[in-house]
């Protein structure tokens, strides 16, 4: 039996800007890039995201052929999506996006997904699944990946990263409420400073961690930058260092922490539904270990131009 590692979400393509480079075009979008990191590290994963018949679409597809990611989805008839990120001065990454988010109806997606782990008659059992960023909040698309969540929670473990677009969803109301949503369905949360920010404006980053574990999640994780991580799970919240690193760009430096934390807790024997229990009494020194590892996975991907993260023999 293979276990798979499965991520819903969108793919696009960023136009990279800066003052001081010239203009780079490269395959992009949050969970795309988790997917991409979770096979670099190892795993075997599927896609399920949409992308066009054109040539940014096939960009896309041979970025995930060329890293072993198996996509679920056929290029449709619609553009693919382009992200614009603007870089300051510091390598901080700040989008503008034209895109296109939308599915097959829940059934279909359900029945593609089943297609991918019966390919060829071969056993594959999907373990995990993620999904976040716009893919849950921007219609017609996240209600295909809401009514999904709820049809596979109980087989398997899901993980959530708001990443949150006020450029896309402005109505913070809006996007707080599908967050929360998606939290109550989640085993595990990573979300950035900015996005905890944004979604409460009036509220200290811990008190929004404690309760969003005591939602659903065994683990949520807010990242700072270079300041230290926060993590709350049910032995309560601590801090924890990040990996000093000279920053060239931040472009998918949060996706890359994700697919490391993922892989570091499925390491341990903590994904899984059947594992739920176990991760929700995860110990304090499992949590130190799994989040110095993500946080290495994150400090390589920032010393490096783009969304370019880390093999496994690279965090060694």
């Amino acid at each position: 039996m293979t276990d798979y590692v499965g991520v819903i979400g969108e793919a696009l393509v960023d136009v990279v800007l800066s003052d001081t480079a010239t203009p780079r075009v490269h395959v992009g979008g949050s969970p795309l890039n988790v997917a991409v990191g979770l096979a670099r590290l190892g795993e075997n994963v599927f896609f399920a995201g949409r992308y066009g018949h054109d040539e940014y679409g096939t960009m896309v597809r041979e970025h995930l052929d060329r890293n072993g990611v198996t996509a679920v989805l056929d290029p449709d008839g619609l553009p693919t999506s382009v992200a614009t990120a603007r870089l300051d001065p510091t390598g901080v990454a700040h989008y503008e996006f034209d895109l296109d988010w939308s599915l097959p109806g829940p059934d279909e997606t359900a029945r593609l997904v089943r297609a991918v782990l019966d390919r060829d008659g071969r056993a594959r059992t999907l373990k995990h699944l993620h999904t976040g960023s716009i893919a849950t909040m921007l219609e017609p698309g996240a209600s295909t990946v809401m009514e999904l969540l709820t049809t596979l929670e109980p087989d398997v473990t899901l993980s959530y990263d708001p990443n949150c677009r006020p450029s896309i969803v402005p109505d913070r109301t809006t996007a707080r409420r599908r967050a929360e949503e998606s939290v109550a369905f989640a085993d595990i949360v990573h979300a950035s400073d900015e996005d905890l920010a944004w979604l409460y404006p009036d509220r200290a980053l811990e008190d929004v961690i404690v309760e969003w574990q005591r939602i659903e999640p065994a683990m949520v994780v807010v990242t700072r930058g270079e300041a230290s991580l926060l993590c709350a799970t049910a032995a309560g919240v601590t801090e924890h260092p990040v990996t000093p690193v000279e920053v060239t760009d931040t472009v998918g430096a949060g996706d890359s922490f994700t697919a490391a934390l993922l892989v570091a807790l499925k390491d341990r024997g903590l994904l899984g539904a059947e594992n739920r229990g176990a991760l929700r009494t995860i110990s304090p020194e499992d949590t130190a270990a799994v989040l110095a590892y993500a946080a290495r996975a994150a400090a390589i991907t920032s010393s490096r131009l783009g969304a370019d993260p880390p093999t496994r023999g690279e965090l060694g």
